[in-house]
């Protein structure tokens, strides 16, 4: 008996483990033009995917607005172009927004900014707070050591759209004064989808 229960606890231990299944918190994001459905990352980008996921779960960004379109046409300043859309919260919660987050990079987590990957506007390093951007086509500029920020540090990719990349496409596509959308698409909610 004591044989074969030492034969059973060395199998054991030497079976392989079951890996470990990527925690992806899934998001419904109702605009005017349309539902975009996201996956957020939490196990690779944690502490960016917990920043966007409380503003969710507060509520933050009903009422919020797509208000900016980056497409080749109307960065004409720029020697490193990409292709983006950006949304914010509610402008009347925008003061009620949490400190700045920590950026997580590229290098470190492993997501790069490709057709429809979800990212944290910002200005300098650790300045993130609840503006977000969404890819439209693959922006390797936008990953740590790329040339479109000049500190070479990138964005915090955290997410990637899973459904929706068409009503992307249309916001990016919106009337627009320079890069501002004339007028913002508005976010009508966006809630974690159980």
């Amino acid at each position: 008996m004591a044989l074969w229960m030492a034969a059973f606890v060395v199998l054991a231990q030497a079976a392989p483990q079951p890996a470990a299944l990527p925690r992806l918190a899934t998001v419904v994001i109702e605009t005017a033009l349309g539902t975009i459905e996201v996956e957020v990352d939490e196990a690779n980008a944690p502490v960016t995917a917990a920043n966007f996921l409380k503003y969710v779960d507060a509520k933050h960004y009903d009422g919020g607005r797509f208000h900016r379109t980056v497409r080749l046409d109307n960065q004409p300043d720029k020697n490193v172009k990409i292709e983006v859309v950006q949304a914010g919260v509610d402008p009347r919660r925008e003061q009620d927004a949490w400190p700045a987050i920590q950026l997580e990079r590229t290098s470190k987590t492993g997501i790069r900014h490709r057709d429809g990957t979800l990212s944290m506007a910002r200005d300098g390093a650790d300045t993130a707070t609840s503006d977000f951007f969404i890819c439209v086509g693959d922006q390797p500029a936008l990953d740590f050591g790329g040339a479109r920020n000049p500190d070479g540090q990138g964005f915090a990719a955290f997410g990637r759209v899973v459904r929706g990349l068409d009503v992307v496409r249309r916001i990016q596509a919106a009337p627009a004064d320079g890069q501002g959308l004339t007028p913002p698409v508005a976010i009508r909610s966006a809630r974690r989808k159980p």
